[in-house]
């Protein structure tokens, strides 16, 4: 949350504003300021900072720049997922996906106090919470998905921002991704695993989610029964969570509290649920206190946000962080909703958790066309489906010139693979005019089909690729550049079981996998407590 301030930076003398960027002048006609340099006048429209609070225009400056200064940054990603930006829409908008990383780096003596773990001061920090915000092209829903923190996933190799470079691994839990190249390489894993291209991340850790708690006077949160999260004789640790039945608002350690719970919520499922409902929360008390135009409030926001946050550096400014909470702004709370991964125990430590793969792909395919996860849009805004691959950049080479292997990947999730699959779509191309095209005796289980070219073979290597896939009737978000392959390798996933020709399953809007612990934000429901945390509001 911040300031938006239009021609603040360029120095310029323009007018700007700040709260609604409505670009309204007060007074009479525009007139060009005299001032050069910093002294340059920085108006602040709709009656923000410069005549309420600062007094002069400079010193509105001079305040923007230390709301800059607070902002911690870093790159965006970690590593090459080869995931690229949505194409946009008929009215040239695209969707916006931002990922949530909450910390539990204990460097800040503050995070120690709040958090305990002096032992691990040390430590490489945890990733402990994750959610992919998705705001649809239309800015009319917002679709929350968390990965619980112990899910074992495929890390890719990553790159941290002083230069050193972690192995891919596919053994570690996600959390770990934070400690393995920053919050860049929790980006360029969830791109990997999702095929989401995410365009900005922002992390948060103990103190700043006091801090923001608090500047927003609590938020609302609900339990069935009392819940005490204590340590039993079972199980030692617990947050120390003690809430009466019903709706608390939560602020201060209380609320770093409500976040960390796990054991009185049952498991890690549950915990994901509670912190989705404490967002709902926040957003919901931000609407009610029109943060958006409030001028205290704002500034505020904006002390206390940019204190609290470190977000990617193409967001680091207090204008841009504005403008992305202004995505936000007219988001009703019957169109925002949340859900968690389905997932099972991991079959290589039952400490952690695996992903259900359809599950996950049936949400990653949903984000990926930019289906809202509620039922509650208009049917006219129903995503449409990917439009046909379309070779672009330099004329593809004749077919027959490109050599194609073709693989079975159709034994995903117990099934057994089809028999003969990869020489039926070999025989296929073949027919086409890709003489060159053979099938393949290895596997690759995956639940999407996809063509691969060579990384290196740069614009070539994708018109060529985009061109075998319009034989196929594979979409244009099927074609994916890596550097493992040689030439044009179609893998047959297991959404493409029988036929010649690929037919695109469209998803539906609200059609969630089940067990995927779906929240509305205009939902009044409260957490259910394990019996052993249930607290009668006495003791």
């Amino acid at each position: 949350m911040g300031l938006r301030v239009r021609g603040g930076g360029s120095g310029d003398g323009s007018d700007g504003d700040v709260g609604g960027g409505t670009g309204h002048r007060r007074g009479g006609p525009r007139r060009r300021a005299k001032k050069s340099g910093k002294r340059r006048i920085f108006k602040w429209v709709a009656a923000v900072l410069s005549l309420l609070i600062l007094g002069t225009a400079g010193a509105g400056y001079l305040y923007y720049q230390h709301l800059n200064s607070n902002l911690r940054g870093g790159g965006r990603s970690g590593g090459d997922s080869g995931v690229k930006k949505a194409a946009p829409n008929a009215l040239g908008n695209t969707p916006l996906n931002i990922l949530l990383i909450g910390s539990d780096d204990r460097s800040d003596p503050r995070n120690v106090k709040l958090g305990g773990g002096k032992d691990l001061r040390n430590q490489q920090p945890l990733a402990d919470v994750q959610m992919l915000v998705h705001i649809s092209a239309d800015r009319k829903s917002a679709s929350t998905v968390s990965i619980p923190r112990d899910t074992i996933v495929k890390i890719p190799k990553c790159t941290d921002a002083k230069g050193k470079t972690y192995a891919a691994t596919t053994t570690r839990p996600i959390n770990e991704t934070l400690g393995r190249g920053g919050p860049g390489c929790t980006l360029t894993t969830w791109e990997s695993l999702t095929g989401v291209y995410i365009d900005h991340w922002m992390m948060i850790d103990f103190a700043g989610v006091v801090s923001m708690a608090d500047e927003v006077g609590g938020v609302p949160v609900c339990v069935e029964t009392g819940v005490y999260d204590k340590p039993t004789r079972m199980v030692k640790g617990g947050s120390g969570l003690k809430l009466k039945k019903g709706t608390t608002e939560v602020k201060g350690e209380q609320a770093l509290q409500w976040l960390r719970t796990r054991h009185a919520w049952g498991n890690d499922q549950g915990r994901a649920k509670a912190q989705h409902m404490y967002m709902n929360g926040m957003f919901e008390k931000l609407q009610k206190q029109n943060a958006w135009t409030d001028t205290g409030q704002l500034l505020g926001l904006a002390e206390t946000a940019t204190k609290a946050l470190q977000v990617s550096d193409e967001i680091r400014s207090v204008k841009s962080l504005f403008d992305l909470s202004m995505q936000l702004k007219n988001v009703k709370l019957n169109r925002m909703t949340t859900a968690t991964v389905p997932t099972v125990e991991s079959r290589i430590d039952d400490q952690k958790l695996e992903m259900v793969p359809s599950k996950a792909e049936k949400i990653w395919g949903m984000l990926r066309e930019d289906v809202a996860f509620d039922k509650n849009g208009d049917p006219k805004d129903a995503a449409k489906p990917s439009a046909p691959a379309t070779p672009s950049g330099p004329p593809a080479a004749a077919p027959a010139s490109v050599g194609v292997t073709v693989i079975n990947g159709t034994g995903v999730d117990g099934q057994q693979p089809v028999k003969g699959r990869a020489r039926g779509v070999a025989e296929t191309l073949q027919g086409k005019g890709f003489t060159k095209a053979e099938s393949s005796q290895s596997a690759e289980p995956r639940k999407d089909s996809v063509v691969k070219y060579a990384k290196d073979a740069g614009a070539q290597g994708k018109s060529d690729a985009l061109s075998v896939a319009t034989a196929l009737g594979l979409p244009a978000t099927a074609v994916k550049a890596d550097a493992d392959v040689t030439g044009v390798t179609v893998v047959i996933g297991a959404d493409w079981r029988e036929g010649t020709a690929y037919k695109q399953q469209k998803p539906e809007a609200g059609d969630l996998p089940e067990g995927s612990d779906v929240v509305r934000a205009d939902e009044k429901k409260c957490m259910p407590v394990y019996s052993v945390y249930r607290w009668d509001g006495k003791s």
